[in-house]
């Protein structure tokens, strides 16, 4: 894949799960040369934040000229202070795709081997040692670039070939060699939300990944109880002028176009009233976590679209201070590397999965509470009642789990707490939002995990295996080669992560 200029999410999919290697259009290289080349001669006799002063509360002191390269690897070592656990490898590849496509807009004045070795880190799968914990997201994640900072400068740690290693060795294996710093390359590469930006895209792929199974979950639900198909159907959900509610909604109804189970209303309650009827045989309605899931995940929709359309005009900014415009022959000092953007849409994207996860915990309390159901056995326990106990375990792990998230999802964006002197005296805290919205993400995963395979054992139960739809037949038929029908009680927690680890790579 050939880079230039604007980087879709579905180019970051490429790269990361796809492991695609990308190539660096002749045209792009010349425009950061040519923004370093202004950047060197216009800097000269003009103070220029980090080129020629100190930092943060200490721009005031100035930096004499033979000072000024030692400045730029004072900065990456003495911010390279991160702690925690390592962010994973596709986050990290992310975050260097990002911080590769902002710094080749031109407005950084990097130099161009700036953007050629962190195109080799890509290709080659080499990842810098990034942790967690570090960034206030303000003047961008400062500590976290500087992990990848310090290892561009050939020092700090990667993880190679399933190895952590030093940058150094791993130089010498893949005869590279690392950048010699020049104006500013140490603050250009710091300044900036890449890292925020990388875990986000990660976020929002898997957010995308579970917005549908979660609605192929609830379609299944809906067979195995036939209900009507009116609470899916375009009329219905067209008089809410709510795009993601009537996009759920047909998901639902193309999902569920070959079944057999889904009932029409007209059939069975609409063809006679007797007056002397008090109590309906026939369900007139469904409960809220089976009837009102276009309602519910449309909102988890809309808020997952807005997200990946403000990652994306994140990764295509410039997001560094200052900011260099060869064009108007000017450097612009301000505040791109502020991390509101992603902070928000972290927390809101962390709130919907967490929605999503609550819905499935519900759908998955109406299936094992028999008295709610009047269909399964308790617990759809395919065993001998009281003597056997079927799903009945893993439901204190999926309410557990779920319980996690909804403490989780109180916001990071509102908990901004001045630091650096008082500099940075209101900041994102976006990496915060963005790593405990990736730790929703998994919760939600594993509850996902539990809901399905009890879906397989109600179908079990039933004898419905030939008349739910395509689509869920597909689904249980998956599930059904992780784990068997059981009705004999067995150790869950193996099953319970190899249909996890299933439905991650849907």
């Amino acid at each position: 894949m050939k880079i230039n200029n604007f980087l879709e999410l579905n180019d970051f999919k490429k790269v990361i799960i796809e492991n695609e290697k990308i190539e660096l259009d002749e045209t792009l290289l010349a425009r950061v040369d040519k923004s370093f080349q202004f950047l060197k001669e216009f800097s000269k006799n003009k103070v220029i934040y980090g080129v020629n002063t100190g930092f943060g509360p200490m721009a005031q002191f100035k930096i004499s000229d033979e000072d000024t390269h030692q400045l730029q690897y004072n900065l990456i070592r003495s911010h390279s202070s991160g702690i925690g656990n390592p962010l994973p490898a596709a986050e990290v590849k992310a975050s260097m795709l990002a911080r590769l496509n902002t710094l080749s807009l031109g407005n950084s004045g990097v130099h161009p081997s700036v953007i050629v070795l962190l195109k080799e880190f890509i290709n080659r799968d080499i990842t810098p040692l990034i942790f967690e914990h570090g960034g206030v997201g303000a003047s961008g994640d400062l500590v976290q670039l500087a992990h990848l900072a310090l290892v561009l400068i050939g020092e700090g740690e990667v993880f190679y070939k399933g190895e952590r290693k030093s940058a150094k060795e791993v130089f010498e294996i893949e005869n590279l060699q690392p950048i010699h710093v020049e104006i500013r390359e140490g603050l250009a590469l710091m300044n900036g939300t890449s890292v925020m930006s990388g875990i986000g895209i990660v976020n929002a792929h898997k957010a995308s990944q579970l917005t549908d199974i979660s609605i192929k979950l609830s379609c299944a639900i809906n067979e195995i109880v036939q209900a009507y198909d009116d609470h899916f159907s375009e009329v219905l959900n067209g008089t809410k002028l709510h795009e993601g509610q009537q996009k759920i909604a047909a998901r639902m109804r193309e999902h569920l176009s070959d079944s057999q189970l889904i009932r029409k209303r007209a059939d069975h309650l609409y063809t006679r009233f007797d007056e002397q009827e008090k109590v309906f045989k026939e369900k007139v309605q469904e409960y809220y976590s089976l009837r009102c899931v276009p309602q519910i995940l449309g909102p988890v929709l809309d808020t997952m679209e807005y997200a990946e359309k403000v990652l994306e005009n994140e990764i295509n900014s410039a997001n560094d201070n200052p900011i260099i415009n060869v064009e108007d022959q000017h450097v612009y000092h301000g505040g791109n590397f502020h991390g509101d953007y992603i902070s928000l849409e972290m927390d809101k994207l962390k709130i919907v999965v967490t929605k999503l996860t609550m819905l499935a915990e519900r759908q998955l309390n109406y299936l094992l509470n028999a008295k709610i159901n009047e269909i399964f056995p308790p617990f759809v326990n395919l065993g001998k009642l009281g003597f056997n106990f079927g799903m009945q375990g893993v439901q204190f792990t999926a309410t557990s789990t779920t319980a996690e998230s909804q403490m989780l999802s109180n916001p990071m964006y509102v908990h901004s707490i001045p630091n650096n002197n008082d500099n940075q005296d209101i900041v994102s805290m976006g990496t915060n939002a963005a790593v405990i919205c990736r730790k929703v993400i998994e919760n939600a995963f594993e509850v996902l995990a539990i809901e399905a395979i009890t879906i397989a054992q109600a179908i079990e139960y039933l004898g419905y295996q030939d008349k739910v739809s395509s689509a869920t037949k597909e689904l249980y038929d998956e599930v059904r080669k992780i784990i068997p029908a059981f009705s004999d009680d067995m150790v869950m927690y193996p099953y319970l992560q190899e249909v996890k680890n299933y439905l991650k790579a849907l």
